[in-house]
């Protein structure tokens, strides 16, 4: 906060505190004042600050002194406001993204100072335990608002469709159409480089200078990559996003906009390289289908796109808000060459926290995920697509889930697996017929080894701990209360 909101914030603070011990309604305060109820609740909430002779007023009426009411410093039982209002954490929330005005959070505080206090720092305690980095915290923020808006934005949809229209852009655009809107309509210069050569790892792909407007790409970029890219900075010219990063993969940000205009330009993208009601037509006949065939579904993503990442991710936004399918996950793994070891790298959760989910404790995910299967078995040069379906043993529910994994291009080995899952409820069977298909195999399956009940698991990574851990716990409990009934039966008799 600037100097200005923070004295507005503490004096209404403390205005509001005065109030409160001497049980004084707004209403009350301004009988006694002659201000009007709107004018002192606008103080309270840090947005007026009084003059002089109104502040008298106050005072007199709040039987203070006049002093104390200006000063900054807050007593013991508001000094934890101020250690939030002038943290990073606080700060940094973009708490109007989820439309919370700082002044509602202040007062919720005000309410009661210690408690809120304490479960903040447990947040921030949480994150240090957990690594939660500054880059990570923002990227769950950004997700949280995706999930929280299903992941449909129809304002930048429909500028992606206007926009494609009047450039008549083919049904799947390709990198030249792209670069040639670029120079000739934003006036990038375009050029390839070995980045190598300066001692940039295969991961950077692009690196925009904005001074000359020069758009430089990994050489080592297949067709599709550079077609998204090209499509990413249309989409940042369009929309007119400031501020925006300039290098592709993301390296570093300034601030929590520039994270989430990288968003948005990536959603323009989405929208620009498949358009929406052709793959909502296309997507509502492959479901009709009686059954599972692998080799459509890949059929279906190459009329749109040859990146299957695009293709599921653009599923993610068109299924919930055109077919009404609202219960979904997007997951996209990560395995280097020569280690079995799994991370996930992007997640979506629509409409609830579905069950397989990021874990950011080591702990080894299921290989009986569809998507894990495929990526552990994928040979070199390969693409492969399957599709299963998920029971979650422990949490009831069940995904018909798709998965495609290929290679990636890039020198460093590293190879992806993308999956979509779909929860099978009476909505979702009756949309998807091949779901009942017995093509599609039926697998019991976890989230972590170390949370899984599943017995004899023939690619188990690790024990049960956690899973141990909470059985004895249950069990412990049962004992006592076994214990207790014998005791109060004993006393009774």
């Amino acid at each position: 906060m600037h100097d200005g909101e923070f004295i507005r914030t503490v004096f209404g603070l403390k205005m509001k505190q005065y109030r409160q011990k001497k049980n004084l309604s707004l209403q009350d305060l301004s009988n006694l004042t002659g201000l009007s109820k709107s004018y002192l609740n606008e103080i309270e909430n840090g947005k007026k600050y009084p003059k002089h002779d109104k502040i008298a007023q106050l005072a007199a009426a709040l039987n203070c002194p006049y002093n104390d009411l200006v000063s900054t410093k807050l007593d013991k039982s508001l000094s934890p406001i101020v250690e939030i209002i002038q943290s990073d954490f606080f700060k940094e929330i973009p708490l109007e993204l989820f439309g919370i005005s700082k002044n509602n959070l202040i007062s919720i505080i005000s309410d009661a100072p210690k408690k809120v206090t304490a479960f903040v720092n447990t947040l921030i305690e949480i994150s240090k335990n957990y690594n939660l980095s500054k880059e990570r915290f923002y990227f769950a923020v950004v997700r949280s608002f995706q999930e929280l808006y299903d992941n449909y934005f129809p304002a930048i949809e429909e500028k992606a469709s206007e926009y494609a229209r009047e450039q008549v852009l083919p049904l799947k655009p390709g990198s030249a159409d792209l670069e040639k809107i670029l120079s000739e309509q934003f006036m990038y210069e375009i050029r390839q480089l070995d980045f190598e050569t300066y001692g940039a790892t295969g991961k950077l792909r692009s690196l925009f200078i904005p001074e000359q407007r020069l758009l430089l790409l990994n050489e080592l970029l297949d067709e599709d990559q550079k077609t998204f890219i090209f499509a990413k900075e249309i989409g940042y010219n369009v929309l007119k996003l400031h501020p925006r990063p300039n290098t592709y993969s993301w390296l570093d940000f300034t601030s929590f906009e520039e994270l989430l205009n990288n968003y948005y330009a990536s959603y323009f993208a989405g929208c620009l390289l498949i358009h929406k009601g052709i793959l909502t037509e296309k997507i509502t006949q492959f479901f009709k289908a009686d059954e599972w065939e692998p080799q459509n579904f890949e059929n279906l993503i190459a009329e749109f796109t040859n990146s299957p990442e695009t293709f599921y991710y653009r599923l993610t936004n068109i299924l919930p808000q055109e077919l009404g399918i609202k219960d979904l996950f997007y997951l996209c793994f990560t395995k280097k060459k020569n280690s079995d070891k799994l991370e996930i790298l992007k997640e979506l959760h629509l409409n609830q926290q579905q069950a397989p989910h990021a874990n950011a404790t080591n702990e080894h995910y299921c290989r009986r995920w569809i998507a894990v299967k495929n990526l552990m078995n994928l040979k070199e040069n390969e693409t492969v697509t399957d599709a299963q379906i998920s029971h979650y043993k422990d949490s009831g529910l069940t995904y018909l889930v798709f998965s495609t994994s290929q290679k990636n291009p890039f020198s460093d080995g590293t190879n992806r697996s993308y999956c979509l899952g779909i929860l099978l409820n009476s909505n979702s069977l009756k949309k998807i017929n091949f779901a009942k298909s017995d093509r599609i195999k039926t697998v019991n399956v976890g989230v972590t080894c170390e949370f899984c009940s599943i017995p004899n698991c023939e690619v188990r990574q690790a024990p049960p701990l956690r899973l141990e851990k909470e059985i004895f716990n249950e069990n412990m409990k049962k004992s006592i209360l076994m214990i207790k009934k014998d005791l109060v039966y004993g006393i009774q008799e």
